[in-house]
């Protein structure tokens, strides 16, 4: 289904910190759209952003709605690196299941993206959360990738700056955001 690129070239949707930190080579980067599914702070982070005793919140694909992020194509030759660094980055506690989903690129073209959904029946899914434990979790979160609050403030600047709204992380980095550097 790949239209656009050479046969044999990955695409990876990448809808949280994918979109402004990738870590691999890609010769294409685009806007899109997936539908059946959504962004969501959903996920209990144990490594990256927080710890088994005080976990912070990261983003996953969870069902429903759509969700606007970046494809990026990578050669058929650097697909396998990408694949394996992936593995290793998202799934340090198997709470991402691998997908293949249909994409629709901002200029029309369609393709087929590898892409992390939620497993909703991981002990690490929390499903939706109330507004202020969204905050308290993001709050108290610290891991091996850094503070929970930078991630989340990172991400929201990111979508910013590609034109995409996200009413929850735009909250929540309202809220995280010391009063001097709000906008």
């Amino acid at each position: 289904m790949t239209k656009g690129g050479e046969a044999g070239d990955l695409w990876v949707f990448g809808y949280g910190s994918l979109m402004w930190r990738p870590g691999f080579d890609h010769v294409e980067r685009h806007l899109a759209t997936v539908h059946g599914y959504h962004r969501s702070l959903c996920i209990y982070s144990h490594v990256h952003r927080g710890s088994p005793t005080q976990p912070g919140l990261v983003l996953g694909l969870d069902r429903g709605g759509s969700c606007r992020g970046i494809a990026f194509r990578v050669e058929a030759r650097h697909s396998a690196a990408t694949i394996a660094y992936l593995r290793e980055r998202e799934q340090a506690t198997a709470v991402y299941r691998e997908a293949h989903l249909r994409v629709r690129l901002e200029d029309g073209r369609q393709c087929e993206c590898l892409a992390y959904v939620v497993d909703p029946t991981h002990h690490q899914y929390s499903g939706r959360l109330p507004p202020a434990e969204l905050l308290r979790l993001v709050r108290q979160g610290v891991g091996q990738s850094g503070r929970n609050p930078d991630y989340v403030v990172n991400t929201h600047d990111h979508l910013i700056s590609l034109g995409i709204e996200d009413k929850q992380l735009a909250w929540l980095a309202h809220q995280l955001r010391p009063t001097d550097q709000l906008p």
